[in-house]
């Protein structure tokens, strides 16, 4: 199976799972100390982050199983709900000082981004021929 998937599909794979399940803990276990978050919520309901956060795992896990080029939706959707959370954190920390912490989550979140968009830039290395069985003359 990993043979399959290549490097690319498993970074998609797990990262989806991820998000997927960080989704789904927004969804049916929402975090008590929302202060970080109120810039999102000022925008969207924590369940919809949480629909959005569920959305974009399934994107990436999808996407684990196509070929490189094709693949993109993944590195695509992974990204795309990390960065409004690295911002709200941001912001909650500077200049809106609402959240002292909020320069952690938003190191965590930027980290998360700046891998993934590395890890997007890469290309799948080849695969090695399968070799031919040995044939008698």
């Amino acid at each position: 199976m990993s043979r399959q998937l290549g490097r690319r599909g498993a970074f998609l794979l797990c990262f989806g799972t991820v998000w997927a399940l960080i989704g789904y803990g927004q969804i049916t276990a929402p975090p008590p100390d929302r202060r970080g978050l109120k810039l999102l919520t000022d925008v969207l309901p924590l369940q919809v982050w949480g629909w959005c956060w569920l959305i974009a795992g399934l994107v990436a896990i999808v996407s684990a199983w196509l070929r490189q080029g094709w693949d993109w939706p993944g590195f695509l959707a992974l990204p795309l709900i990390v960065m409004p959370w690295f911002f709200a954190y941001l912001l909650a920390w500077w200049p809106l000082g609402v959240f002292p912490r909020g320069w952690i989550a938003a190191a965590l979140y930027g980290a998360l981004a700046i891998g993934i968009f590395v890890v997007a830039g890469w290309r799948e290395p080849p695969r090695p021929k399968r070799a031919e069985p040995p044939y008698e003359s």
